[in-house]
């Protein structure tokens, strides 16, 4: 993810550990979807594909049921502005799921749009 956006999660109070720390770059899909479940964090995606990726690794029904998901849909050069102005909603999106048994979040912020999917 852009430093831009970890330091908008950042002054927010948010713990941001970056993907070469934990994971080699190159890791499969699902090698990364399962660290991050694994660990309760949340993966930021800028993968322009990351909705075909979430379907075919069955995100949307019971498999990674408890992956938090953001995916970024407007260009990386908008992203930190995008969150900082989605900020709220991520977080309200995050309590709203604490107590859930499913996937806590999965989020879209494009460059117009702010969607979940509960």
């Amino acid at each position: 993810m852009p430093v831009a956006v970890a330091r908008v999660f950042e002054t927010r109070g948010h713990e941001v550990v970056p993907f070469g720390d934990v994971l080699q770059r190159g890791s499969p899909d699902v090698v990364v979807c399962r660290a991050a479940e694994a660990n309760d964090a949340v993966l930021i995606a800028f993968d322009k594909d990351m909705k075909a990726i979430a379907r075919r690794l069955g995100i949307t029904g019971e498999r990674f049921k408890r992956l938090n998901l953001i995916h970024f849909q407007c260009p990386e050069p908008q992203a930190a502005r995008r969150l900082t102005e989605a900020m709220s909603f991520v977080e309200h999106e995050w309590a709203w799921g604490e107590g859930k048994g499913a996937r806590r979040i999965h989020l879209s912020i494009g460059a117009q749009v702010l969607r979940t999917y509960r």
